[in-house]
């Protein structure tokens, strides 16, 4: 098995150095050794970093991550956890289409003064309950208790 070190690793996964430390840090991934001063990783670390790009891009936390992965290093999907994370998902492109919709509205709205607009008087709405549901702003809110 030809061992891969972390600069070739990088090159081939498009995955910063630093990043690739840091996930071995936090126990994603493991290096095999050294060479000099660069560390040294099996083939199947491709693999990983594979998934864990794709685990950031589905939202999932490193500590999400990491669970996904068995024992050995090889995947152990929680099929569970995915179809929670693709209900989640498919929350949030209703709101995102929701709220694109809604600006492309007021981009498009015939009033005079973004002001007469009722969609754009919604959207102001909206927005202000967004970010009072907001966790630091509930944190906040509760410190003026």
């Amino acid at each position: 098995m030809k061992l891969l070190d972390i600069s070739e690793v990088s090159k081939q996964t498009g995955v910063a150095a630093s990043a690739i430390r840091h996930y071995e840090e936090k126990g994603l991934i493991s290096s095999l050794g050294r060479r000099g001063l660069k560390r040294l990783f099996a083939p199947e670390v491709l693999d990983q970093l594979a998934l864990i790009t794709l685990g950031k891009a589905g939202g999932f936390s490193l500590e999400e991550i990491k669970s996904m992965f068995g024992p050995d290093g090889r995947p152990a999907l929680s099929r569970d956890k995915l179809h929670q994370r693709v209900s989640e998902l498919d929350r949030q492109i209703e709101r995102l289409a929701s709220l694109r919709d809604m600006i492309r509205h007021v981009a498009d709205c015939p009033a005079p003064s973004h002001m007469e607009c009722e969609k754009f008087q919604q959207l102001i709405r909206i927005s202000g309950k967004m970010r009072e549901n907001t966790p630091s702003s509930r944190s906040k809110s509760s410190f003026k208790n």
